[in-house]
């Protein structure tokens, strides 16, 4: 008996034994060719009967109905759930029932892929369905799917809920939980959608490097690895922005890019180490034509997803229809404070923080802490689409100076439900003013900035043969597909989010279960009860464990004897 297995996963490995013992490959190796989903079925039979005479399906077995020698089984692919019905004497026309009385009724469970032949008939009760005259093991189950239980009505009252397993487990997730794809399948459509909004604009999708010897683009810590045959460290990227505007210097008038950013910082309900961004960066354009491209764009994927450009989000209804409201960021602050910090040096903004009750530290310039301000007093309240513009010259050095505001640049950000979806720039291309800048974010890291941008003396070269007046942009997919899913945390709209390590339970070894007597051939059914270490062990009733080891013998048909009552107790001295 395997250590650290439920029963029912012994039992579905002696099942999957058996039926190899009866000839059959529970994992075939050669294609099963299908023909119709359970969609296409629900979706056209009542239109078109007669496609639906000779189909071949393919799905996961969710649910069964044994009456005798006929069943009803309902099976899940792709698309959704549909109801199966099999009678023995149809799928063993001959003397040997075995695939019926063995194979089906026995051997199969819950969570099995098999492939089936047949028709689509409608049943006395109404209910679309296929009649199956042909039946084909694809993969056998060995762990058994979580029960997720219905009333009468068919809602669900004890599902597999625990977000901790669901992200986790994804592969159960939506096993269990199908009503979830639909997440990603809006994921995909948004992505797809912007994309073919910029195909059409003439704009090319290109990929720019993972792995980069200067970490740039962006003020965020990075992680860094190293390359043993360079013998060189290298950063994971934590944007892609400086070798976008590279092609962009080498003549292409516009450029886009959906791809992994990693920055090594915290995680919480809107923030993964390892996320998705969509850049761009178009020639010859500046940041007040990258505000109507925007809300173009977005207008687009709001339809594209809910038929309307007003999507519900939480107890909100945002409206993703232009214009959208534009705030200086010293309006905004202003705005929800009361202070004008226009005009404020670092010391004055420091007393305005403690004042608001801000927590800063020595490391931070003016323009860390004017930041500070905003996200604690500003963000929240901008529910509806609100660009935020102008901001400082400390707080954006890759950002061209405003033109007609001095000390600021042409910056805005766009907050859409209290948080920031989009950065954009009139990009910065003087390479002499580029290189001061990156000068100033130096000393800010020899302050202990960790965040501060690094020198880039190639991306500097780069600019100094030439980068044409750009508009550039960057919006966090992962929080858009929050936004047009109506999902409150970024680990909903992920696949596989990052996770803590999973915490392994505690089981004592063989050997510390013999040392204080246990026979070592029950040792796995002490586990198999539920006693993983020797204190739960001699924290149980030493009666009970003696009758429900009797009782494990049975159940488990174990050819072992039973400790007596007086070996037992010695388990507990």
């Amino acid at each position: 008996m395997s250590i650290g297995l439920s029963e029912q996963e012994i039992l579905r490995r002696e099942a999957l034994q058996e039926l190899r013992k009866l000839g059959i490959e529970p994992y075939p190796a050669e294609a099963y060719e299908v023909n119709v989903t359970a969609r296409d079925i629900k979706d056209n039979y009542e239109r078109d009967k007669t496609n639906y005479k000779n189909i071949s399906f393919a799905g996961r077995i969710m649910s069964r109905r044994i009456m005798g020698s006929a069943a009803f089984v309902e099976l899940q692919d792709s698309t959704g759930r549909i109801q199966t019905y099999l009678k023995r004497d149809e799928i063993c026309p001959g003397e040997d029932k075995t695939l019926y009385n063995t194979v089906f009724k026995k051997l199969l469970d819950i969570g099995d892929y098999i492939g089936i032949k047949g028709y689509v008939f409608t049943t006395q009760t109404g209910e679309i369905s296929i009649h199956i005259s042909e039946l084909k093991i694809l993969a056998k189950s060995l762990k058994p799917l979580p029960v997720v239980k219905r009333d009468e009505e068919g809602h669900v009252y004890d599902g597999f809920t625990d977000p901790e397993l669901r992200y986790r487990q994804r592969y159960v997730d939506l096993t269990v939980n199908p009503h979830l794809k639909q997440i990603f399948i809006n994921r995909s459509k948004v992505i797809n959608t912007m994309r073919a909004y910029f195909d059409n604009q003439g704009w090319m999708e290109v990929e720019t490097p993972v792995l980069q010897p200067v970490h740039g683009g962006a003020a965020a810590r990075p992680f860094k690895t190293h390359h043993n045959t360079l013998d060189m460290p290298l950063f994971l990227r934590i944007a892609n922005e400086l070798y976008l505007k590279r092609l962009i210097v080498a003549g292409f008038d516009g450029v886009y890019e959906f791809g992994k950013m990693f920055r090594n910082e915290g995680m919480d309900r809107t923030h993964n180490p390892e996320f998705t961004s969509m850049e761009i960066y178009v020639a010859y354009k500046d940041y007040v034509w990258m505000m109507a491209m925007v809300e173009e764009c977005l207008e687009k994927v709001a339809l594209a997803i809910h038929g309307s450009t007003k999507v519900p989000v939480g107890s909100h209804e945002i409206d993703f229809a232009g214009p959208y409201e534009k705030l200086s960021m010293f309006e905004s602050i202003q705005k929800y404070t009361g202070i004008d910090v226009s005009e404020l040096d670092e010391q004055g903004l420091r007393k305005v923080c403690a004042d608001l009750g801000i927590s800063v530290d020595p490391s931070m310039g003016k323009g860390k802490l004017i930041d500070e301000i905003f996200g604690e007093k500003v963000e929240a309240q901008l529910i509806q689409p609100t660009y935020i513009t102008d901001y400082p010259v400390e707080m954006t050095p890759l950002a061209k100076k405003h033109r007609s505001k001095e000390g600021l640049v042409e910056r805005f950000e766009l907050f859409v439900n209290g948080k920031e979806i989009a950065n954009a720039y009139s990009e910065l291309n003087d390479p002499l003013d580029q290189r001061a800048r990156l000068e100033d974010q130096l000393l800010l890291a020899n302050r202990g900035d960790e965040e501060a941008m690094a020198m880039d003396e190639d991306f500097l070269r780069a600019l100094e043969y030439g980068m044409p007046p750009t508009a550039g942009l960057g919006i966090g997919i992962d929080r858009l597909v929050m936004l047009m899913t109506n999902q409150s945390t970024i680990q909903e709209v992920l696949f596989f989010p990052q996770m803590r390590p999973e915490k392994k339970l505690k089981v004592a070894s063989l050997d510390d279960f013999v040392a204080i007597g246990v026979p070592a051939v029950w040792v796995a059914v002490l586990i198999k009860m539920g006693f993983n270490t020797i204190e739960e062990l001699k924290a149980a009733n030493p009666n009970k464990v003696f009758n429900d080891l009797g009782g494990m013998r049975k159940k488990l048909k174990l050819d072992i004897p039973v400790p007596s009552r007086d070996e037992v107790l010695l388990w507990f001295e």
